[in-house]
């Protein structure tokens, strides 16, 4: 029987030039090297769609709307209105992690923890709030109600809501984006719709709904609900659609992480160039948040820094998109995989093309992990730190050991001259979400996982 054509070739021709699709097919964890990694002499940095002056201009945005976050959300006031999370050192979870995988990582190993940023609880308060936030202001700009120089923190007053209510948000979501998206949203007075997948958590569509945001839930997964809260939204010229798949906006908004992180390691007097390596592990789904951290972070550090993302292996989304080369042209269904995972936040059957043509030259590699470990690392950070987090952050946390422990991570740490250097190497593991999750669901995820170390 003649095999069906993914774009213009079978699967079986596909396997022949990327091997490595013949194990992630089989849904076996995987560590991929870009072998289209440039370094900072090459032209990359200037041929980019975006640049570092769009990154300032959104850490300036930030700065300008703190007054306002500060009067809409009171938690935010001891970092007067500004959306950030601790840089943690995980001493304990590194020698855990060391005696689990049976590795032995050098260096030391800190935990992002946007797991417990304000307002949303995950990574997509960094974007999806400061597209709203940007939004926003082009909207009252545009009619002359406020300049920037004035003081944002009127946005909250009852005339601006008034205003905002005329328009609304559309976003497409499997759940975590859309809480940043309607909670920022609904805030401002936005009438605002989350169009979730079948997958997205049953507590994340509550928690929008008693905000007063509309959910429309879809039996198919991510990109169905995204094509079709993309194409209601273009119906209403009153409506503003954040498209996680192609927004420069959100990826410009999770840039700015950039910043606020090199400003903790000096915080720390740690020192990163090419003799102090900075190793940073980034859960993907779509691949706006671990894209736009990616850009920001070689923007500051060139190739003192090296990021991976990860994966699971049943939704392996910019994997397969970097390693054919076609990036959003191909799914994972296309190849048989069934996109179903635990790292809900991850289940994305089909990546990004345009953070897929941001990364062709500036990401180190990508690798796989199976649910079961998500579990495992989940607990294990708990029992060595305390910190709750979701499955799909605890993705990141296989980082150093996969580097250490595959094939094909010796032979970047040693295609880079790399280990003479490892000593001095700081990683860091971006845990993307968790705060939020019922405390009945987290003792569930601890449980699980406990039974599987």
């Amino acid at each position: 029987m003649e095999q069906k054509k993914i774009v213009d070739k079978t699967i079986d021709q596909w396997v022949k030039e990327n091997p490595i699709l013949a194990d992630m097919t089989a849904y076996k964890p995987v560590f991929w090297l870009n072998d289209n990694l440039k370094d900072k002499e090459d032209e990359t940095y200037k041929n980019l769609q975006i640049s570092w002056t769009d990154v300032l201009e959104a850490e300036e945005r930030w700065i300008r709307f703190a007054p306002l976050i500060v009067r809409l959300f009171l938690q935010t006031e001891l970092q007067k209105g500004i959306i950030e999370s601790e840089l943690q050192e995980l001493p304990n979870t590194k020698e855990a992690i060391n005696r689990l995988y049976h590795v032995e990582i050098q260096g030391r190993l800190f935990l992002k923890c946007d797991n417990a940023l304000p307002v949303a609880g995950s990574i997509k308060a960094r974007g999806g709030i400061y597209e709203v936030l940007k939004h926003a202001e082009k909207l009252v700009m545009s009619q002359g109600l406020l300049k920037k120089d004035n003081d944002y923190s009127v946005l909250a007053n009852k005339e601006f809501k008034e205003f905002f209510s005329k328009y609304s948000l559309a976003v497409g979501s499997t759940g975590n984006l859309g809480l940043s998206i309607g909670i920022m949203g609904a805030a401002l007075g936005f009438k605002v719709t989350v169009h979730m997948s079948a997958d997205a958590k049953q507590w994340k569509k509550d928690l929008l709904r008693s905000k007063g945001v509309i959910v429309v839930e879809y039996e198919s997964d991510y990109s169905k609900a995204v094509e079709e809260g993309r194409k209601l939204a273009l119906q209403d010229p009153m409506c503003h659609f954040v498209d996680d798949e192609h927004s420069k906006d959100l990826f410009l908004g999770y840039s700015a992480a950039a910043i606020r992180l090199k400003r903790q390691l000096e915080e720390r007097n740690i020192k990163i160039d090419k003799q102090s390596p900075l190793f940073v592990y980034l859960p993907c789904g779509v691949g706006g948040a671990p894209g736009g951290i990616c850009f920001g972070l070689k923007q500051l550090f060139r190739d003192a820094v090296h990021c991976f993302f990860v994966e699971p292996t049943h939704s392996p989304c910019m994997l397969l998109g970097l390693a054919t080369k076609m990036n959003d042209k191909v799914s994972v269904q296309d190849f048989g995989i069934d996109n179903i995972t635990e790292g809900d936040g991850l289940a994305v059957g089909r990546a990004s093309g345009f953070v897929g043509k941001v990364m062709e030259n500036l990401l180190s590699g990508v690798y796989t992990v199976e649910d079961q470990e998500l579990y495992r690392l989940l607990a294990l950070l708990k029992d060595c730190e305390g910190i709750e987090i979701e499955p799909s952050a605890a993705a990141s946390l296989m980082g150093p050991a996969a580097l250490i422990n595959e094939k094909a991570g010796i032979d970047y740490i040693e295609g880079n001259s790399l280990e003479l250097h490892m000593n001095n190497a700081t990683h860091i593991a971006w845990a993307t979400g968790g705060s939020f999750v019922p405390t009945d669901m987290k003792q569930d995820f601890y449980e699980k996982g406990k039974s599987l170390l």
